[in-house]
């Protein structure tokens, strides 16, 4: 298997990258771009996971090392998903809007999981 040499190759950076995106273009419409509180939190909760798989990457400093940040990440994300059903909660997001990046953040946390539970068979082995 082929070593990765950048963080933006991995699959969960990628993923994390779209939802970031998503989440913009959700919170600059309607009332959910005048909820400050709320929308400047999820956009920074969404940059805080895609921040967490870079830096541990970056940092190179073992699978240890990595595995706290990607598990950062993943508490990020959640952090995400709750303020997504407040938002839905509070009309900022369509149904829809709601569902897609629900299913993108779910999406986000297992491969950050997946990657999680790679890294702890590797320091196993």
């Amino acid at each position: 298997m082929a070593r990765v040499q950048r963080f933006e190759d991995l699959e969960s950076w990628k993923k994390a990258r779209v939802l970031t995106n998503k989440v913009y273009e959700a919170s600059n419409a309607g009332a959910f771009a005048r909820d400050f509180g709320l929308r400047d939190q999820v956009r920074k909760a969404c940059i805080s996971v895609m921040s967490c798989i870079a830096e541990g990457f970056e940092r190179e400093s073992g699978d240890r090392d990595f595995r706290h940040f990607l598990s950062m990440a993943k508490g990020s994300v959640g952090e995400v998903r709750s303020q997504l059903v407040t938002a839905h909660d509070n009309k900022h997001l369509t149904d829809e809007q709601f569902a897609e990046l629900s299913a993108l953040a779910l999406d986000v946390s297992k491969l950050l999981s997946g990657f999680i539970a790679y890294l702890d068979r590797c320091m196993k082995a």
